[in-house]
């Protein structure tokens, strides 16, 4: 599946979400950020439609693998647990898992819907997730397995 498609009205469309995104470009959301005196919930947000993670203006990508707890500005930091898909998989399913309590998906996960765009960036269609004090966190774009998912 290259593209998601809905119905209002009676009325079938479909789009690229590589096309129709929203831009997240919270810095605190980086894997490096330890501060935590201001705390993020994402469970409070409306997650609606594409989303493409930035950092300083770079691309970025929610990591794959666990993420030490207190980072991201938050205390349970999310995660794909799985790899980002390669062009020819289109949109994927990935499960996220959150760092806590000494373990990589203490509280129960959920799922988010993953595309790779031409142009090497990624586009996520975002879940709430289960308890609040869990936030997405973003890292640099690997480059080296982004590379080798375009050929």
């Amino acid at each position: 599946m290259r593209t998601e498609c809905y119905t209002i009205n009676g009325i079938a469309t479909c789009v690229d979400p590589c096309n129709n995104y929203t831009a997240l470009n919270d810095d605190w959301r980086s894997v490096d950020n330890t501060n935590n005196s201001v705390l993020h919930c994402d469970r409070n947000i409306n997650w609606n439609g594409w989303y493409r993670m930035f950092l300083g203006g770079n691309n970025a990508q929610i990591p794959e693998t666990c993420v030490a707890e207190n980072r991201c500005g938050t205390h349970a930091p999310l995660w794909i647990n799985g790899v980002h898909p390669t062009q020819s998989e289109g949109i994927v399913t990935r499960t996220v898992c959150n760092a806590w309590s000494g373990s990589c998906c203490n509280f129960p996960t959920h799922t988010i819907k993953v595309k790779l765009c031409f142009g090497s960036y990624y586009v996520y269609k975002l879940g709430v997730p289960s308890t609040c004090w869990l936030a997405y966190c973003t890292g640099t774009v690997e480059i080296q397995s982004l590379m080798y998912m375009l050929l």
